[in-house]
């Protein structure tokens, strides 16, 4: 199997006596050892299988090879959320004493763990602007161990330049762990420009029909055998039924994605003339300030659009209550198109001058763009801005 869509799919583990076509759910908190020293065997990793699921299960590991498939990686453990795979990534290979290099554009709860949490233990992290590869390089220190980002970046869609960091992050000898989220593999593969870790909250375009919670760390072997061993011990672990629907939801993935980004584009040029916005930002438009740089490593401009409303908080609510289609919810990467006010809710944890640094204004909106016909869609946020502007 030569092409990633086709190993998304025949991609298969273990099946029972009766030869399914589709692979069972193992739901099974453990697995029976042959004798005494089949289980001491197994224990001392001297033979390999399933020993207890919060290590590995049949169905959450077709998953994992399924991800690590498409992402080009050497192994993967798969978590309870995408939180889940961001703390797992960095807890399991640092510690007191290490330094984070972080791009100032993160998810708001990527944010609290570096600023709230991870001081706890002693590991400290730095800003720098996503865009600026000065300060990327600058901010290392001694003591740096980890560069950290997420691109295309979350709500704003700002780029990292990945063979930059790649590149960055092997002269000093550091890990680079990027959060693949918004591009999905099938857009991007940031193992290929030289990350070390790769992201995913499986919650988002890997679902892709909002029904479960689930994460995944991928990449180079060594690094996510000591990421399993610290998952292993303290626990957050993905279910098998879980698993068994992302499995399955891969199957699907390229199909749902090219509808997804062609409808975006869609979106984001019928949005960019409306009169009653300050700007649209999407990766696949020129008008994007890194269009050049996210067409060389992105494949297609990805699901996800955000508009900035004239008018501020106050218009921005107006459209976000207007909209009679669209649904008005935290998510992404739903079949349904969906709606979100960043500074007021994924974002609302953050000062409003660490927002405005990354591009949070109150005005801005968040939209990911669903499969319904994308006539529908434009229509629905089209009426929605002309009912705000007449507000």
């Amino acid at each position: 199997m030569n092409t990633t869509d086709t190993m998304a799919i025949r991609t298969q583990t273990d099946t029972t006596q009766y030869n399914e076509h589709s692979t069972p759910i193992f739901l099974t908190s453990s697995f029976v050892f042959d004798d005494a020293e089949h289980m001491r065997a197994m224990f001392a990793e001297e033979v390999d299988g399933n020993i207890y699921s919060r290590f590995t299960n049949p169905t959450t590991s077709e998953f994992v090879q399924k991800m690590c498939a498409l992402e080009g990686a050497e192994a993967g453990y798969a978590t309870a959320t995408g939180m889940a795979a961001i703390f797992g990534s960095i807890m399991g290979l640092l510690q007191s004493g290490d330094h984070i290099v972080a791009s100032r554009a993160v998810f708001g709860s990527t944010h609290a763990l570096l600023t709230q949490y991870l001081p706890k233990w002693g590991i400290t992290s730095t800003y720098v602007d996503i865009a600026d590869n000065d300060q990327w390089a600058a901010a290392i220190t001694p003591s740096t161990k980890m560069l950290l980002v997420e691109t295309p970046s979350n709500p704003g869609l700002d780029i990292a330049d990945l063979s930059f960091l790649g590149k960055l992050a092997a002269d000093h000898n550091i890990i680079l762990n990027v959060d693949n989220c918004f591009a999905t593999p099938l857009l991007q593969r940031p193992i290929d420009y030289g990350a070390h870790i790769v992201t995913h909250s499986a919650t988002k375009w890997i679902d892709g029909q909002g029904r479960v919670l689930g994460g995944v760390i991928l990449g180079n072997a060594d690094l996510l055998r000591s990421i399993y061993l610290f998952c292993r011990n303290t626990g957050p672990s993905m279910s098998p039924f879980t698993a068994w629907i992302l499995s399955k939801s891969l199957e699907t993935l390229h199909v749902r994605l090219e509808r997804h980004c062609q409808s975006a584009h869609r979106v984001a040029e019928a949005l960019s003339s409306h009169p009653r916005l300050q700007s649209v930002r999407y990766p696949g438009l020129p008008s994007h300030p890194q269009y050049s740089l996210a067409m060389s490593q992105m494949s297609a401009g990805g699901g996800i659009v955000a508009i900035d409303v004239k008018g501020g908080a106050a218009a921005a609510a107006c459209v976000i209550d207007s909209v009679r289609m669209a649904s008005i919810t935290a998510n992404i990467g739903d079949t349904r198109t969906i709606v979100t006010h960043p500074a007021t809710s994924t974002h609302s944890k953050l000062t409003e001058e660490a927002r405005l640094a990354v591009g949070i204004t109150p005005g801005l909106i968040r939209i990911s763009v669903g499969l319904e016909d994308v006539r529908d869609i434009i229509n629905d946020l089209t009426q929605a801005i002309d009912a705000a502007e007449q507000q």
